[in-house]
C-alpha cells in the first residue's frame, strides 16, 4: 500500500472521531495539523484541541492513536498535542462551517 493510500485510510479513520461539543469530526474541524508516516508505517500525528481546557483533552488523543493504529498496515500511532498555532474556526473545512452555520 502506498503512503498516499495509507494516508487516505488514516484520514478516513480520523473522520470517525467527533469532538464531543461540536457535531463535526476532528478532521473537518481542522484539529489535525499533520499526519507523518515513516517507511516502517509508524504514524505521527500533530493535532490540537478546540481549547486547552477541552473536556476530552485526556481521552481524545488516545482515541485517535487507537483508531489510527487499527488501520491496516499501520505499526504504531503517536499523537502530539500542540497549541501553536492555536485553533480557530477558520481552520474548519467548508463542509464543517456549513454544518455549523458559519457560511
Amino acid at each position: 500500500m502506498s503512503n498516499q493510500d495509507l494516508e487516505d485510510k488514516i484520514i478516513e479513520a480520523l473522520k470517525t472521531i467527533y469532538d464531543p461539543e461540536i457535531p463535526v469530526d476532528i478532521y473537518e474541524l481542522g484539529l489535525i495539523y499533520e499526519v507523518k508516516i515513516s517507511p516502517e508505517k509508524n504514524v505521527d500525528i500533530e493535532m490540537t484541541l478546540t481549547s486547552p481546557n477541552c473536556p476530552v483533552a485526556e481521552t481524545l488523543p488516545k482515541e485517535v492513536e487507537d483508531k489510527v493504529a487499527s488501520v491496516e498496515t499501520v505499526q504504531s500511532a503517536v499523537v502530539n498535542i500542540v497549541f501553536d498555532p492555536p485553533w480557530d474556526k477558520d481552520m474548519m473545512s467548508e463542509e464543517a462551517k456549513l454544518e455549523l452555520g458559519f457560511l
